[in-house]
Formats: structure tokens, C-alpha cells, sequence
């Protein structure tokens, strides 16, 4: 029990450590994302926040199993680099022992990984979609930020407030630019006024934005032929808002929603239910691929590891493509998972067998 305690503890804190890097990573890289679509006006900045958080568990999902292969190979990989493998080789410890306490450790990453796959990373993935679809349906002004010049319209237009009151959308310092077919060609219209509103039509329903006192120039820039037309009061009509769309994707789809459906959702199904069954494969993997010489270093063969796991993701990758496109059985996910479970279990229980294969291939050559 002591010894299994050891392992785990090593074999956790690795894991934990290179999970934290990977997601650290991950996380940044969506970040950038999601602060480009911010800067484009298309969602509010203080939803980014949001919006991460939500998708958190789907990149755990897959970063978990890869923190849990990599903290196999690095722990054990020290371990036998100190020739502390060698001590425990003597009091008994054989790899399949060392793969049997190993996967103390694998269940727990499992279960993590099956509840998030199952249940937590649908939810978020669903709530992260909603919210997008909501703003992308939302009117160009409700998704205004005061002190920032914003492109709304597809580009056509260029927005800045001065300042923005929350309650009742109160807008000061209000400065639009935009182009405009005016019969006699394009002109660039610029509108400055000190204050501005939303309208809507009780009876029509159509929206405006109203300007309070300001100014309104037409013409384009270097020609002497421009229009300034001072005003009180100006409307300007906003696009209709669109309805929220029904969002309709297998990763978002509830897992109870997918067990009764088609082809489609059977792949996903089945895809969900393979990344625990992936985490409990690679860790069977990693025990004899961690095994190494003093004299190679440490991470000797974390690159060719690292090769074919990722070999076994694409594998699932491309298998779960090809059912949610209504082609194939779910079967061929369920043979790659026992293709690379007989590759471990070879590494582990014919340990003689590939020392002779390569030492003849060796003696051929």
C-alpha cells in the first residue's frame, strides 16, 4: 500500500502539472480568439470571460487523458533514471504489478473524464453556443461599448460612444460613420450628435437609434462638393433583429438526447464513451513505454510516445467524423480502442517476444 501510494502520488502530480501547461496553452489560444470576435462588436468583452469557462470542460476532456499518459511517462520515467525502480524490483515489483497499481490513478482520471465527457462538457458546450447565437442575432446597438470605436453592419459601419448608461441605454457623444448609396453614388456620411437612444415603434415594431443635437456631413473626402445639415432630433433605422436560431450541434446535444437518435448521434455517442476507455488504454501503454535506461536520459522515448498517442486520437478523430456523417458502425471506433489494448497488453506480457523480434531484425540488418 505504500509503495501504491508512492506511485500515485508521483504519477497524479505529473499529470496535474503537465495538464495545467496544456490547458494553459489551450486556454490562450481560445482566448485570443474569442477577444478578436469581442474587438469586432460581434460579442460583449465581458462575456469572454464567460464564454471560456463554459468550454472548459471539453478541453479537459482531452487534456486529461494526454496529462495522464505524458505524468505516467515522465514520473516512471525518473523513477527508473534514479535506479529506483531497481530497489523496488527487489522487493517484488514486477511491471505487471507496476501496471496494476498504475491504474489506481487511470480509474480516477476516468471517472473525471466520463463525467465531463457525458454530462458537464455537452452543457457547457450548448450554454457557449446559445449565448454565441444570441449575440450574433442581436441588434447592432445592443452590443455597444462605450469608449471604443466598433465595426458594425458587416463592416459598413463604424460606431463610437463616449459614454453608455446600462439602465436605460442612454448613449453621449455618439459618432457614426458609415457609406451610403445616395442616387447620385456612394458618399461617406458622417453623423456627430450629443446624445442618442433607442426608439422602438409601438405600432410598427421598427427600431431606431435617435440623435439629440448634432451634425450630419455627406460627401467623400478631398472633394469640395459635401452637405452639413445641423439637427435636433435624427432617427436612424436599425436592421431588423433576427430570431434566435435553434442551435442544433452533436458535440452540444444532450448525452440522454443521443442515445435514441441516428447514425450521427450514435458516433458521437460512442465517441463520448471512448475517452475514458482512452484514458484507461494509454495509461496501460505508458507503463512499458516508460521503461528506460539510465543511459538514454529521461525522455528517451516520450517523442516516439507522444507519436502514438496521438496515432490513436486521430484514429478516433477521423472514426467519429466518419459516423457523424451517417457512414460505417460504431464498431470501428470499438476496434481501434482493442487494436492499441492488445498493443499494450503485447508490451506488457510479451515483453520476451519483441526483445527477440527486434534483436532478429537487428541481426537481418
Amino acid at each position: 500500500m505504500i509503495i501504491f501510494r508512492y506511485l500515485a502520488k508521483e504519477v497524479l502530480i505529473s499529470m496535474t502539472a503537465v495538464t495545467a501547461v496544456l490547458l494553459l496553452i489551450i486556454m490562450s489560444g481560445r482566448f485570443i480568439s474569442y477577444l478578436g470576435i469581442a474587438a469586432a462588436g460581434e460579442i460583449p468583452l465581458e462575456a469572454v470571460f464567460y464564454y471560456l469557462l463554459y468550454r472548459l470542460p471539453g478541453f479537459l476532456e482531452l487534456i486529461l487523458p494526454l496529462g495522464l499518459f505524458l505524468g505516467i511517462l515522465l514520473a516512471y520515467g525518473r523513477i527508473y533514471l534514479e535506479s529506483e525502480m531497481v530497489v523496488l524490483k527487489a522487493t517484488g515489483m514486477s511491471q505487471r504489478r507496476l501496471a496494476a497499481y498504475t491504474l489506481g490513478p487511470a480509474f480516477l482520471t476516468a471517472v473525471i473524464v466520463a463525467v465531463l465527457s457525458l454530462f458537464v462538457s455537452p452543457a457547457g458546450a450548448l450554454k457557449t453556443e446559445v449565448m454565441l447565437e444570441q449575440q450574433r442575432n442581436a441588434g447592432e446597438f445592443d452590443v455597444i461599448t462605450a469608449g471604443r470605436f466598433q465595426t458594425l453592419a458587416k463592416g459598413d459601419r463604424v460606431t463610437y460612444v463616449e459614454a453608455l448608461n446600462e439602465t436605460d441605454g442612454q448613449m453621449e457623444g455618439v459618432f457614426i460613420s458609415e457609406r451610403v448609396d445616395t442616387g447620385n453614388g456612394e458618399k461617406l456620411v458622417l453623423v456627430v450628435a450629443e446624445k442618442g437612444r433607442r426608439y422602438t415603434n409601438p405600432e410598427t415594431g421598427v427600431r431606431y437609434l435617435v440623435l439629440d443635437n448634432g451634425y450630419r456631413y455627406e460627401g467623400n473626402p478631398g472633394e469640395a462638393d459635401y452637405r452639413e445639415i445641423a439637427f435636433k432630433e435624427y432617427g436612424v433605422r436599425l436592421a431588423e433583429q433576427k430570431q434566435t436560431t435553434q442551435v442544433n450541434e452533436l458535440y452540444s446535444t444532450p448525452t440522454a438526447d443521443l442515445i435514441s437518435g441516428g447514425p450521427a448521434e450514435q458516433g458521437q455517442l460512442h465517441w463520448r464513451l471512448s475517452l475514458p476507455m482512452l484514458t484507461l488504454i494509454v495509461a496501460l501503454l505508458a507503463v512499458p513505454l516508460s521503461k528506460t535506461n539510465p543511459r538514454q536520459g529521461r525522455y528517451a522515448k516520450l517523442i516516439p510516445s507522444i507519436l502514438l498517442y496521438m496515432a490513436y486520437l486521430v484514429l478516433l478523430t477521423n472514426a467519429r467524423n466518419y459516423l457523424e456523417k451517417g457512414d460505417g458502425h460504431v464498431s470501428i471506433i470499438w476496434l481501434i480502442h482493442l487494436l492499441f489494448l492488445a498493443l499494450a497488453l503485447s508490451l506488457l506480457f510479451l515483453k520476451q517476444f519483441w526483445r527477440r523480434l527486434l534483436s532478429r531484425r537487428a541481426n537481418n540488418a
